[in-house]
């Protein structure tokens, strides 16, 4: 990995933002107290916990609406 230049590019290269991102999106919402999960209901959630936290959730129910969802 060339660190000189990625930290040139201003692009991060600790895992922090990583671990950050882990402990907010998944760690505080799968590991509350007596939870268990299976993974495709782990999968969902954390999907809409993402769109949710990168700004993305009107325009995930904005497709929604417009095209519906398809159940699986």
């Amino acid at each position: 990995m060339d660190y000189a230049s990625l930290v040139a590019q201003d692009l991060p290269i600790g895992s922090g933002v990583t671990e950050a991102a882990c402990k907010i999106i998944v760690k505080q919402r799968l590991c509350q107290s007596g939870m268990k999960w299976r993974q495709k209901g782990a999968s969902i959630i954390l999907s809409l916990r993402t769109l949710e936290r990168s700004n993305r959730w009107e325009q995930f129910w904005g497709k929604v609406s417009q095209y519906g969802v398809a159940y699986c």
